[in-house]
This record gives structure tokens, C-alpha cells and sequence, in this order.
């Protein structure tokens, strides 16, 4: 199976509190990589890899998270890589 990676994007309204719990995917070799709340904004953005963005929609919202938006994506800068 290739994993690939995919901008998840959930519009929300929580607020400076933030979104709340982020989402334990499970399913079909979908994994949260990292996800950011931008408050004045009202969007959370996650990075999410997976097979396809079928099944990065499926994980999702089979963990209650909806899914407004979903592209690939290019990581770009490797998270705590200090280069």
C-alpha cells in the first residue's frame, strides 16, 4: 500500500478554546501526522497520510471529524527538522 499525504481542512467554529479532541484513526493505515487550529480563522488543518483521499475521508469521519475540504499535499519541511 502507498501512503500518500493529504491536506485535511474542517471548518470550526470552536473558537480561541480550540477544536477539542483530535480524531484516533484507526482505519485503513490512515494516520494524523500533525493538525493546527487557526482560531480567527475558525479552521482546523490537518495532515493526514493514507491510501487515497477516500480513505482519508472514511478515518475521518468514522473518528466524528468532519471533512469540509481534502487535497494532496507535498510536505514541504519535515516537522522538527531544524535545517
Amino acid at each position: 500500500m502507498t501512503r500518500r499525504l493529504f491536506a485535511v481542512e474542517r471548518y470550526d467554529g470552536a473558537g480561541p478554546g480550540g477544536p477539542g479532541r483530535l480524531p484516533v484513526l484507526a482505519a485503513g493505515g490512515v494516520r494524523l501526522v500533525a493538525a493546527v487550529h487557526l482560531p480567527a480563522d475558525e479552521v482546523v488543518l490537518a495532515l493526514v497520510e493514507g491510501p487515497d483521499a477516500d480513505a482519508v475521508v472514511a478515518a475521518m469521519a468514522g473518528a466524528g471529524w468532519p471533512v469540509h475540504r481534502v487535497e494532496p499535499a507535498i510536505l514541504l519541511h519535515p516537522w522538527g527538522d531544524q535545517t
